[in-house]
């Protein structure tokens, strides 16, 4: 047994007492303790040296060792706080009591500009919603809720327009009902979106699957003019009411019947002819087979063919009419021209604009299948006219590839030609008449920019195409955000006196002639172009949004973009 005052007493009797930096079993000290000594750290101050008082400003741990002929030195804890540290003007280190200042976005910009703006924003700096619309005391309906916003962006994606405007739409109807945590996601055909209630509940998940598409820019400005109320605090929407006035909105009928429709595709057709050269008979003649075109596509339709074979129909009529007039031998008539003004009925540049758009604002794969529609749809447009020109060969018809080269400087003319093919095309593209006017005086200057640059001042047409296309995207978001409405309405048509329907033909001619070179470069001018006129509108747009800001957003809410990856 041990006796008193043996070794084994100066062991501690408590864990609490254990230190990492006492002294280990039969480990011998250098001189007996006192009655005042206790197991200490290794930080503790020697023997003999004196502890330098700094007053209340040191805490605990901390102290300072002086040496013969040396200044003092600070020793002390890591974790004790710095000479400097002034407990009552110190900033704080976490979250205060009164919350952090929230980042807000003012009511006075369009709601597009304010969700974009959000879309754009990394989620960490996202503000809290600001709800507008008022409901019970259990909080939205967020099932309900998540179904209206996914109904709202069907219609949406269906009638044409850009992923990114879509789920700016779908942000503004969730906030405006006061859902925080929510995140849209659009793809060509899928819409989802989900709404993660806190850190701790599961998220809700919903999604909508987009089957039909359909060009009806009367019905999409009714859903922009449905969102704007939602997100205004002027009147109250409830969501009885938002589902009945958007029922009304998928039943309201088409601004105009079918019978001016197919007008409106022969219209466009004429115009395009004499935009390359033609004349009065010209025009009947383009005008005659676009419509001819237009009631076999739709009776394809009828029948339940898919879009490829009712591309393939329509493209035949114009082609075929051209072949016919050139073994007719007819003077004075460009059969090229005919041709010509019926590919311009048939082009999909809402698609093309669409798809480019997407891409650069970095939506890669709804880009993508845009694209991949596009593409078929140009390969039906080829197959079609292939085909009208290979019986034409067949039966002696001489196409001259040189009717390229005749120019025509009749700027008059054809600057109301072009005013007639927007204002057709505005028509095929069901717009309200109220928007008739802006969109067809925006087709005019995009063509005299057009002639100014390419034909007066001899520059490229593929770079004077991007620089009146630039102007059409530029002129088309300021007239909607005049009207806070869709861009869509105020640009599509305007790009039609644009497209290259020339070079499409000349291409197609070349290849049907078994001159690939010459038609491979035609067709690559095509493509060129029609690239130029969709980067050139998503350029003038973004320059727009550039110029005007979100005015009176505070916090660092201005618009951001995703940054260069520089290669990793």
């Amino acid at each position: 047994m041990a006796e008193p005052g043996g070794p084994d007493d100066q062991k501690p009797q408590s864990d609490e007492a254990r230190s990492a930096f006492s002294h280990p079993a039969g480990v011998g000290r250098s001189a007996p303790p006192s009655d005042d000594d206790h197991p200490t750290s290794e930080f503790a101050l020697p023997s003999g040296v004196s502890p330098e008082p700094h007053g209340a400003a040191a805490g605990p741990g901390s102290g300072s060792a002086s040496g013969s002929g040396s200044g003092s030195e600070t020793i002390g804890s890591a974790f004790a706080p710095p000479r400097t540290y002034d407990p009552r003007n110190s900033p704080p280190a976490f979250t205060p009591a009164h919350g952090i200042p929230m980042v807000r976005l003012t009511k006075d910009a369009p709601w597009q500009d304010r969700m974009r703006t959000m879309l754009r924003m990394p989620v960490t700096d996202r503000p809290a919603p600001e709800p507008v619309q008022r409901h019970d005391e259990s909080g939205p309906a967020v099932p309900r809720v998540l179904d209206l916003t996914l109904r709202i962006g069907e219609l949406l994606l269906a009638g044409g327009e850009g992923a990114e405007d879509v789920e700016a739409a779908m942000f503004a109807v969730t906030r405006s009902y006061g859902l925080d945590r929510c995140e849209p996601t659009v793809t060509f055909t899928l819409l989802s979106i989900s709404h993660q209630p806190s850190l701790v509940d599961d998220p809700v998940t919903a999604s909508r699957t987009v089957r039909r598409r359909g060009t009806d820019y009367t019905r999409l400005a009714a859903v922009f003019q449905l969102i704007d109320d939602i997100t205004t605090v002027e009147g109250e929407i409830s969501l009885e009411e938002a589902y009945r006035r958007l029922a009304e909105i998928r039943r309201n009928r088409h601004p105009y019947p079918g019978w001016v429709l197919t007008l409106a595709a022969g219209g466009l057709a004429g115009a395009a002819s004499v935009l390359v050269g033609g004349g009065p008979v010209v025009f009947l003649i383009a005008a005659l087979g676009a419509m001819l075109g237009d009631r076999l596509a739709w009776l394809c339709a009828g029948r339940g063919l898919p879009e490829f074979y009712q591309f393939v129909v329509a493209a035949m009529p114009p082609a075929a009419m051209g072949v016919a007039l050139t073994l007719t031998h007819w003077s004075d008539v460009r059969p090229s021209a005919v041709i010509t003004g019926g590919l311009f009925a048939l082009l999909p540049g809402r698609a093309l604009v669409a798809g480019v758009q997407d891409g650069l604002t970095g939506y890669y794969i709804t880009a993508a299948a845009r694209l991949l529609e596009v593409m078929y749809f140009f390969i039906a447009i080829v197959a079609g006219v292939l085909l009208a020109l290979y019986g034409g060969l067949q039966l002696g018809a001489e196409l001259d590839p040189e009717a390229r080269f005749i120019t025509h400087d009749r700027p008059v003319v054809q600057i109301l030609a072009s005013m007639l093919l927007t204002l057709a095309f505005a028509i095929l593209l069901q717009q309200e008449r109220a928007t008739v006017l802006a969109v067809t005086l925006n087709g005019g200057v995009a063509w005299v920019i057009y002639g100014a640059m390419a034909r007066t001042g001899g520059l490229s047409p593929v770079a004077a195409t991007a620089a009146a296309a630039g102007l059409v995207g530029l002129f088309g978001q300021l007239f909607s955000r005049y009207r806070y409405t869709s861009s869509l309405p105020f640009i599509t048509a305007a790009i039609g006196p644009l497209l290259p329907g020339s070079a499409t033909y000349f291409g197609l001619l070349g290849v049907a002639q078994n001159e690939l070179d010459r038609g491979l470069a035609s067709l690559s001018t095509a493509v060129a172009t029609a690239l130029a006129i969709a980067i050139g509108v998503n350029l003038g747009s973004e320059i727009s949004r550039l110029f005007m800001r979100v005015p009176g957003a505070v916090g660092g809410a201005n618009r951001r973009a995703a940054k260069r990856t520089r290669g990793f």
